[in-house]
């Protein structure tokens, strides 16, 4: 048995999105009947990014496990005689048997498109949305600077159950206009449901007049669905690539108006060690964020968190059930807690 990579790219506007659906036919769908005719075996693809529909990608990934003695580097070309027109493997290669796409940390890089004219292109209407009111592109860059960095994106998302972890970290939010077509690019760790066409659609607000550009604040703050703006169009989203994380960063920092922290991952390869300092943190966010960053260490192989609140010494209890994780002192009187095996 081996695990085969492949980049995929599609034209998403006759697609009920990634994943299989009951009311339509789904690029997962098509996949995995083109790759089980294919290798004579039944195949069932795992995707990083499960992409709405008539949403489009450039470079989204996915993993199947096959024991067809094929090559993972001609998987590629065997399989594009068999797919239609509007999807396209551009690579595929065989990695560890381990390795999952959705479980390795990567920077994902979206594309909004909106045609900002008075009369539409016909030859535009599947990949961009339209808008004939005239935008201002530079109070939109200024809205869009507010949602750089690391956020409590639930206002920019449809909530799809109670404990979702909605923090989320904006590495860039770049906007350029080009003989009437804006094109708005984002990269982040992650986007939430529906993340990335609500942000586009409150920034045409912002085009417009609707918001002044510092308003996008507001809407962070609030935390609330109901304060932003539409969702733009599905057919003006496009998923560009996915960059994995090569080699571990020795640190992380997040830091907002609301908290900051630093994690520290230099001993997690040699020793099984990440050091999680809490410099400041809301109350209202402080378990939360508490959860997540531990979790992310551990994800990234950490056997032992070791946590050291600044703010408030004894924020954290002992014995106390945070997540999958309880901590106790590291040493008596030191300021370090510890997860518990």
């Amino acid at each position: 048995m081996k695990r085969v990579k492949m980049i995929v790219a599609y034209d998403g506007t006759n697609y009920c999105g990634w994943q299989i659906q009951k009311n339509g036919i789904t690029i997962e769908e098509v996949l995995n009947k083109k790759l089980s005719e294919l290798l004579k075996e039944p195949i069932v693809v795992i995707g990083a990014s499960r992409t709405d529909s008539g949403v489009h990608a450039m470079g989204n990934v996915a993993v199947f496990d096959m024991t067809s003695r094929m090559p993972g580097d001609k998987v590629c070309f065997a399989l594009n005689q068999r797919l239609p027109d509007d999807i396209r493997i551009l690579h595929s290669e065989e990695v560890a048997p381990d390795y999952h796409p959705r479980k390795q940390n990567c920077i994902k890089t979206y594309e909004y498109k909106i045609l900002n004219r008075k009369i539409e292109i016909p030859t535009q209407r599947l990949y961009s949305d339209f808008c004939y009111i005239p935008l201002d592109v530079e109070k939109m860059r200024k809205g869009a600077a507010y949602l750089v960095g690391e956020h409590d994106f639930k206002s920019f998302c449809t909530v799809r159950k109670q404990a979702e972890e909605t923090v989320r970290t904006i590495y860039s939010l770049d906007i350029e206009m080009e003989e009437g077509l804006i094109t708005i690019r984002i990269k982040g760790s992650g986007f939430l449901y529906n993340m990335v066409r609500i942000i586009a659609g409150t920034l045409m607000k912002v085009g417009m007049g609707a918001y002044p550009p510092s308003h996008m604040e507001t809407i962070l703050d609030a935390r609330d669905r109901m304060a932003a703006g539409p969702k733009a169009a599905a057919r003006g989203l496009t998923l560009v690539s996915l960059d994995y994380e090569k080699k571990l960063k020795k640190e992380i920092h997040g830091e907002n108006k609301d908290w900051s922290y630093t994690l520290c991952q230099e001993q997690v390869i040699s020793a099984g060690d990440a050091w999680l300092t809490i410099h400041r943190c809301r109350e209202e966010d402080f378990e939360r964020l508490l959860i997540r960053v531990v979790h992310q260490a551990v994800r990234n192989g950490a056997l032992r968190v070791y946590v050291k609140d600044e703010e408030i010494d004894g924020r954290i209890r002992i014995g106390r059930q945070y997540g999958f994780y309880i901590f106790q002192r590291a040493q008596e009187d030191s300021p370090w807690y510890v997860t518990q095996k």
